[in-house]
């Protein structure tokens, strides 16, 4: 992406954040009446210290991970394997709440301006999120002008709000509207104040967006991603301090019915045009925030899956090259966490910086052992700049987790325990199992006769599609008629056995000795994700003994089914006289919680080709702990 695009596109999070952050820090401090409000500006400051420290931290993190620094692949890489699945669980809550959040505000946002619609805040919330589901289940992409409109339209609406009110408020000295009367609920003190502090803070969260990117700029990518992160943090903190200084100066303070942002609006623009254009540039640019929590959520499970500590449905792309598995299960959670706390930004506030800023806290951490290890060129100064993001960062979730505890944090700490659970169940279970496959010395050994080889089609390469085929396709004149399919004797069946083998191991092996049972004709077939992966495949094959005819298929996008269905569907159009045994290892658990972690592609192949005549499906099972 070039700079101009990737800026709105990879800062909408981060930006759109200003909507609530600010409102958040003064919904706690109104509780201490006037006297607490006085604290606004000092606060507002740490927080713009804060974005910055964290800024320069992960301009840091983009120069060490040029090819995309995540904070669980950085705590994982230098810190281990528990905190890296901690930094993932605090991403993937991020996430959720990333879209209950700004979809909550992005309503508020429309309620404030046609408050009729109020009383349907959880059911308009819901469409939002379905309309996001559909979107990208069917592949739409968070590229080019269309997806940059909204960014730049808020970032627009927004310096225009602070501009007019500072140059109203330069006509009488700033001196600030007093604020209205305001009944005191609590006390001033450290611990309002900590919470103020932990709320405002969650005007951060996106802010690491960019350095999980860089290989989607253009080159050199490590400098556009810097530069593109320089701006983004320099806009959000202008924004962010410019919010805060004109609700300063207009005395305005948050109430229900109606956000800070509209108030301000209202004062300033009236109800015309650009009142207007403010709410409806909030809205949008909070809705496509939420969007981006649909790239990287499922982007994350993606990588625990491949690590073994997700179920491996989420390494799977759709047919639209979308991850439909992660984009379905975040779609459930958000919904489900946005009806439970009513679609209201103040109840789910409070959950959003623990799991921002652990993940922000074990990134940085990871960073600073990263640059004790490997002693680059400055490696001092880096390690300076990322240090102090990580104890101010770890200060923020300490205050968050202990300040909001009771408002709803324990959720977030809960959900993160509950999740390094799952996790590394899953792990147990994936390596019991890789343990059960392993081969032994004695495997090497051929599976007994395997049928010719010589008589085996090779059938079109099936990594370009091919179309499902009618019965009667591929057949001579005189091979049709009614009786095409009459093979009631055993030698008018001519049999192809095909192994479909994801690795070679002892289920794979099973499949190909029970093939060679049969004594017909056998082919073996793997799906592989890319040409390294095939040619590691092919090098093992060798080593068993290439004692069957092996075909590779590539599968860039790491689908399994649609690949195999066309190969399939290519050899039944060029040999129809053929029944042809497909013949699938299968994974068999002891236990039911364990069946989600294994496919189901046996079940999808028989549904997929049941409608083709002379395809006969088989499945070997293979039994495991």
């Amino acid at each position: 992406m070039r700079k101009l695009v990737a800026l709105p596109v990879l800062s909408a999070d981060a930006l759109s954040s200003v909507a609530y952050g600010p409102e958040a820090m003064l919904a706690v401090l109104v509780l201490a009446g006037t006297t607490g409000l006085a604290y606004s500006l000092p606060i507002a400051a740490a927080i713009a210290l804060l974005m910055l420290v964290v800024g320069v931290s992960y301009r840091q993190t983009i120069r060490a991970y040029p090819h995309g620094g995540g904070s669980y692949i950085v705590a994982g890489d230098n810190l281990g394997l528990l905190p890296g699945l901690m930094a993932a669980g605090g991403l993937l809550i991020d996430y959720v709440l990333t879209v209950a959040v700004s979809i909550a505000s992005g309503i508020a946002a429309i309620t404030s301006a046609i408050p009729s619609l109020a009383p349907a805040t959880v059911p308009l919330g819901l469409i939002m999120i379905a309309l996001l589901l559909a979107g990208n289940l069917r592949g739409i992409r968070q590229a080019g002008a269309l997806f940059a409109a909204p960014t730049y339209a808020f970032i627009l609406a927004m310096f225009a709000l602070i501009i007019s009110n500072l140059a109203d408020s330069a006509g009488n000295g700033f001196q600030p509207t007093p604020t209205p009367h305001l009944n005191t609920t609590e006390g001033i003190g450290v611990l309002l104040i900590m919470r103020a502090f932990a709320s405002g803070s969650t005007a951060m969260t996106g802010i690491e967006a960019i350095s999980n990117a860089v290989p989607a700029f253009r080159p050199v990518r490590w400098r556009n991603a810097r530069t593109t992160l320089t701006w983004m943090t320099g806009l959000l903190i202008a924004m962010f301090a410019g919010i805060i200084a004109i609700v300063h100066l207009r005395g305005v303070i948050p109430r229900s019915g109606e956000t800070v942002l509209s108030q301000l609006a209202h004062l300033t623009f009236h109800s015309g045009p650009m009142y207007v254009f403010v709410q409806a540039a909030t809205a949008a640019v909070l809705l496509f925030a939420a969007n981006t929590a649909y790239n990287d959520f499922p982007r994350v499970l993606f990588l625990l899956a491949r690590d073994g500590h997700a179920p491996r449905i989420f390494l799977r792309q759709g047919d639209r090259l979308a991850f439909s598995n992660g984009i379905a299960l975040l779609s459930v959670a958000a919904a489900l966490v946005f009806v439970v706390f009513a679609g209201s930004t103040d109840s789910l506030i409070p959950l959003y910086a623990v799991g921002v800023f652990l993940a922000f806290s074990l990134s940085q951490t990871g960073m600073v052992v990263h640059w004790r290890r490997v002693r680059t060129r400055h490696w001092r100064k880096s390690l300076a700049f990322n240090a102090t993001g990580a104890v101010l960062s770890t200060l923020v979730l300490i205050t968050a987790a202990i300040t909001k505890f009771t408002s709803g944090a324990w959720v977030a700490l809960m959900a993160i325990g509950l999740f390094l659970l799952l996790a590394t169940r899953i792990r147990h279970h994936y390596q019991t199992v890789g343990e059960a496959l392993r081969l032994h010395p004695a495997a090497t050994e051929a599976p007994g006769h395997i049928g010719a080889r010589a008589h085996v089609p090779t059938p079109v390469p099936a990594q370009h599609p091919v179309h499902p085929v009618h019965p009667e396709a591929g057949r001579p004149d005189h091979d049709r008629g009614a009786g095409e399919e009459e093979e009631e004797t055993p030698q008018a069946v001519h049999h192809l056995a095909v192994v479909a083998l994801a690795s070679l191991d002892l289920a794979g092996l099973r499949a190909l000795a029970y093939a060679a049972s049969l004594q017909q004709p056998t082919l073996a077939l793997h799906i592989s994700p890319s040409e390294e992966e095939a040619e590691r495949f092919r090098d093992y094959w060798t080593i068993w003994g290439d004692h069957v005819p092996l075909h590779v298929v590539l599968s860039p996008y790491r689908a399994i089914v649609a690949p195999l269905i066309h190969y399939i569907e290519a050899l039944h159009h060029q040999r129809p006289g053929l029944t042809i045994t497909v013949i699938l290892p299968e994974i068999v658990t002891q236990h039911l919680r364990h069946r989600l972690l294994h496919s189901k592609d046996a079940a999808r192949l028989r549904r997929a080709l049941r409608p083709l005549p002379k395809i006969v499906v088989t499945s070997i099972p293979f039994h495991v702990p």
